[in-house]
Parts: C-alpha cells; structure tokens; sequence
C-alpha cells in the first residue's frame, strides 16, 4: 500500500512528512503544458535504459520491462487514456510514477545516473529540435509559394514604395521574392540554432555529473546528438538553445508581419491591388460590404506575441545563478506558444500568397504614379547629356515640379517645356519614362529587370524541389 505521504511528495522520498499547501502545489505543477514533451520524455528514457543496461548499471531484464513500459506508456497517451496527475508536478514524474506502476521495481531503476535536471534539459532540447525541423518545412513551403507567385509575374509591374510613397517602379516577382530572400536567412539562422543546440545534457545529473559509470556519448548517439554537453553544469543551466530560437521565430515572425501589413493595404479599397478570396478574409456584423483581410491582421499580430515570448524568456533567465533554478520551468511557456504562434502564421500566410489575386492592371496604373520615373529621367541626363548626378537631379527636380503644376506625369510635358528648363534635352528621353522601360533597365544582379526575376524565381523553385 502507498503511504500516503509518499503520494503527496513522490520525489521527496524520505526527507518531507507532509503534503504541500493547495497554492504551493498549483503553482509548481507544469503538468498542465510540459506534458507536450512526452515524446521526447519517452524517447530519452529509452536511450537512457539502453545505456544503463549496456553498461552493467542496470540489468538487461529490467531495460526491456522498462522499453516495453515506456511504449505501453506512449499508446496511453496517444489514445488519450493516460491518467495525468498534478500531484507529480510534470510530465517526468508523472511517466515515471506510472512506469513503476506497470512493471514494478525495474521502473524505479530508470532513473539510475540521472536528476530531473539533465532530464528536462534534454527533452526540451529534443523538442526545439523537432520544432525547428517542422517549421523549416514551412519555411519552405512559403518560400516555394513566393517564389511561384513571382514566376508568374515577373514581368507585371507595380509601384515600389519608400516612406510609403510611390519611388520607383518594379515587378510584383521582384516584390514576392523580396520575402523569399528574408524567409532563406530565416532558415539559415533556423540551422544555426540547430547545429548550436544538437549536445545531450544527459549525464550532467543534478549539476555535477554522476558517480555511476555512464557512457553519454552512447545516449548522445542514440538520440542523434553531435556529443554529449561538454560541462556538467552548463548542461542543465543552459537554454541558450531556447533564446536563440525564439530569436529566429520573432525575426521570421516579424517579416511575416510586414507581409501581412502588405496585404492589408493592398487589400484596401483606396489600393486594390490584389484580393483575398472568402477563405481568408471574413465579414462585418454591421456592414454588409465589408471583406476584411482577417488572416492577414492576425498573422501581423502575431508577431508581437512572439516577439514578446523571447522578451520574457530573456528576463526569466537574465539574474538566475548557475545551475539550475526553479524560475527555469518558465522556459517551456513561451517557446511552445511562439513555436504555435509561428508555425500558424506560416501556414496562413503560405495559404494566401496562394491565394490572393493580384489586379494587374490596377499595379500597373498605379506603378508610374507619383513621378516614379523621375530617377530614370536624371539617369537619362547623365547617361547621354554628361551632367554630373546633383545637377541632374536638380533639373528632374524643376521638371518634376513643372509637370506637377499642369498636372501632368513626365513623358506628358512636351519637349518645348522640357528644353525650357534643360535645353540639351531631345526627344529620346520619352523612351526612359515609361514603366516598362523603367523596371527592363534594371538589369544588374539583383534589380527589377523581369529576366532577372524570372531567373531568380526559377532558380529558387529549382533548389526548393
């Protein structure tokens, strides 16, 4: 029979007589969100056993009563018929506990060699690791939706904007794949994280490392670690592996944010650039002719959810002394809500640039609007009338000024009024100041040229097949 107060206090063994107050137990229980690492609790635990039992720690009946148990376990969770107890505080214990209740004092061996601290440092490792696998997966698969999008249009001009004002014309590929550039350095720094957290804490115990003979490079192995962690007590104190991710997920959260503040404009009636179809937009309870970008408002707004979750980490972390702390269990809060909130973004911003329907007629308007062939107006006059860049700024500038005030666009003013203000002008300049002879003059790596964009998009299709 249990003692009760055993049952109260199941880690604690001996050394507690009574059971903890109400409050005390709510709030040190993280059952309640790390039991989302019962996979990697299991998969750990198994590789552990093994190592126990390979050498001579443990014997090989009880690592395979212990696999066996451990896979019983997880058919329980899986199937939703698993009795979480907040009593034992996490998803550790909680495995741990009913493992011993199924097969007995072999499962009281599994934690032989090991503390509850090189425990959670490696399931939560493994788990970052798995979430960075699946959200470069959907890093990719925005990337190729992008990149598409951009193939298709890499010659449809629209307005390129600065402060928000017409500056320039462009391709809308050239646009699109703008985000596909920013959403490869977020995989890379996604890898970087990857290749820097990839060391087993297993075998760093409670701080110093265990005095039974364990082999960590055999469960580092196992569990497709690059090595064990190289010092005991940076193993279980470390989470630098969780700061940087969250770095990476607000940096790639925020350029999908400025995406969607894109498609928010360009959705407005005053743009109309493109559409979102019913699928991602909704409607008003009060205006019946209201279509509203929803989706792109709320991946914009997660953003700052993820953004914050790093911000929170930083502080938990910024005063605690080595090794480990309690103030550690709010690790796991904000990188399983930003892993959440991003991998969501991902996949309703890859589904709208699937769907969005851009107005190209409308684009093109408006993508010589605001005298935005200006720039190539002052490159025409220092190209062919060899007048040093300021003075021919200065005369785009009058002639700007002079069309604006008949109210006119640039190739409008008649050439007696161009040469009223710079006389060495001809009538080929009307060549440079059309849209399409604007965007086909940006030729060089990385401009707006539609060749160059249509490259560009085919050559990331190609490395994202």
């Amino acid at each position: 029979m249990t003692d009760p107060t055993d049952r109260a206090n199941p880690q604690w063994g001996g050394r507690f007589a009574g059971g903890p107050a109400a409050i005390m137990q709510t709030i040190n229980a993280s059952i309640g969100f790390d039991r989302r690492l019962w996979r990697q609790d299991i998969r750990g635990s198994l590789a552990h056993a093994a190592m126990l039992a390979k050498s001579g720690i443990i014997s090989v009946e009880d690592e395979h009563a212990i696999a066996g148990g451990l896979e019983a376990i997880a058919r329980e969770i899986e199937e939703g018929r698993f009795p979480f107890d907040e009593a034992l505080e996490d998803i550790h214990m909680n495995i741990e506990a009913r493992l011993t209740e199924r097969i007995g004092e072999a499962g009281k061996r599994l934690h032989t060699g090991r503390s509850r601290n090189d425990q959670v440092a490696t399931d939560f490792r493994l788990w970052v690791r798995d979430a960075i696998d699946g959200i470069d997966a959907q890093l990719a698969d925005l990337m190729r939706a992008l990149a598409g999008r951009a193939a298709e249009h890499a010659a449809d001009p629209m307005p390129g904007f600065t402060h928000l004002q017409a500056a320039q014309p462009v391709t809308f590929g050239h646009h699109l794949l703008a985000y596909v550039e920013m959403s490869a350095r977020d995989r890379l720094r996604l890898a970087d994280c990857r290749r820097r957290l990839n060391e087993c804490p297993l075998g760093a115990a409670a701080l110093a490392g265990t005095s039974f003979p364990i082999d960590p490079a055999a469960t580092a192995a196992a569990l497709g670690f690059d090595r064990p962690c190289a010092n005991s007590l940076d193993a279980v104190s470390d989470r630098d592996f969780a700061l940087e991710f969250l770095a990476a997920a607000a940096i790639a959260a925020m350029h999908l944010s400025r995406f969607a503040e894109e498609l928010v404009i360009w959705c407005s009636p005053p743009f109309r650039f493109v559409a979102l179809s019913d699928a991602f937009t909704t409607g008003s309870s009060i205006m019946p002719q209201k279509r509203n970008p929803d989706a792109a408002e709320l991946v914009r707004a997660k953003g700052g959810r993820v953004a914050g979750a790093l911000v929170s980490l930083l502080t938990v972390l910024k005063g605690l002394p080595l090794a480990y702390g309690k103030d550690m269990q709010e690790d796991k809060e904000p990188v399983f809500d930003a892993a959440d909130a991003w991998g969501l973004a991902l996949a309703a911003t890859a589904g709208m640039v699937r769907d969005m329907r851009p107005d190209l007629a409308r684009m093109r308007a408006f993508a010589g609007a605001g005298y935005a062939t200006a720039t190539d107006l002052a490159d025409w006059l220092v190209r062919v009338r060899r007048l040093p860049f300021r003075q021919a700024h200065h005369v785009t500038g009058r002639l700007v000024a002079a069309a604006e005030a008949r109210g006119v666009d640039l190739d409008r003013l008649t050439l007696e009024e161009m040469q009223a203000i710079e006389p060495g002008i001809t009538a080929e300049v009307v060549s440079v100041l059309t849209v399409d002879a604007s965007v086909a003059s940006r030729r060089h790596i990385g401009g707006t040229a539609p060749e160059n964009v249509a490259r560009a998009a085919a050559r990331w299709l190609e490395a994202l097949a």
